[in-house]
């Protein structure tokens, strides 16, 4: 690899500040063209970290409802000029829909999951073979490390096709996921917030997902995200969830 130096000129310093800047840089035995380059990486550095990295957590009942989000965020999205990406089951009403407004598709093939028939989410290898059939002694459960891996991979695909734009990114593969143990959706939603994108992440789950959960697992779903959005037709709520004591039962 070639790395090629680049001639910066800096407008704006009169003497005074230039005489200064070589005092320093004798007295620190280094150029004053490492103190201009030092201060420049300190500061792409911050403003990289200055990027919003939102992760945000989205509840729907029906796909009509969803598909009219999504053309609504497909095009804030786009006068934004933020690079747009999803995962998804293949075949969903979401991922082609998706596709056919040209988001990136990051989906892992032939590496991905999609529903089956019976509901149970199923991982194929590059042989074609289910991961839940390799493993029928432990009936359908996901093996977790396969998994986190799977949806690291999306995550790193995600990241480099946006090339430093900050994304519009759509999780709906998490849902399946859910589907067979929401627990192990949790551990993907903790492992994200440890390293996130820079933009917005949107993560889907549908309502029959969540009510047939435990309370302390939905609570920890909602922890997870830093805001949480219920979509009711064409319209959007945001839900606040606020640790209350008993007394508050008998207050007006």
């Amino acid at each position: 690899m070639v790395i090629v130096a680049h001639n910066l000129i800096i407008r704006g310093f009169d003497d005074k500040v230039h005489i200064q800047l070589g005092e320093l840089a004798n007295q620190r035995g280094i150029s004053i063209n490492s103190i201009v380059k030092d201060a420049v990486d300190k500061w792409l550095k911050h403003q990289q970290s200055e990027l919003p990295r939102k992760h945000y957590l989205v509840i729907y009942s029906d796909d009509e409802s969803m598909a009219r989000l999504l053309k609504s965020m497909d095009r804030l999205a786009k006068e934004a000029e933020m690079f747009r990406c999803f995962c998804g089951a293949p075949g969903s009403q979401s991922s082609e829909l998706l596709s056919r407004l040209e988001w990136y598709d990051a989906t892992i093939k032939p590496n991905y999951c999609d529903t089956t028939a019976a509901g149970s989410v199923n991982y194929q290898n590059k042989e074609g073979h289910s991961l839940e059939q390799q493993q029928q002694k432990q009936q359908t459960q996901i093996n977790p490390k396969n998994v986190m891996r799977y949806f690291r991979k999306i995550i790193e695909n995600m990241a480099k096709k946006a090339d430093n734009k900050q994304v519009c990114c759509l999780d709906l593969l998490i849902n399946d996921i859910a589907k067979t143990s929401l627990k192990q959706a949790l551990s993907i939603e903790e492992a994200y917030n440890a390293d996130r994108l820079a933009g917005l992440t949107y993560c889907t789950y549908k309502t029959e997902i969540l009510l047939n959960s435990e309370i302390k697992d939905m609570l920890e779903l909602f922890e997870l995200h830093d805001q949480i959005f219920l979509l009711n037709g064409d319209e959007v709520h945001k839900l606040h969830v606020t640790k209350e004591s008993v007394h508050k039962l008998f207050l007006n």
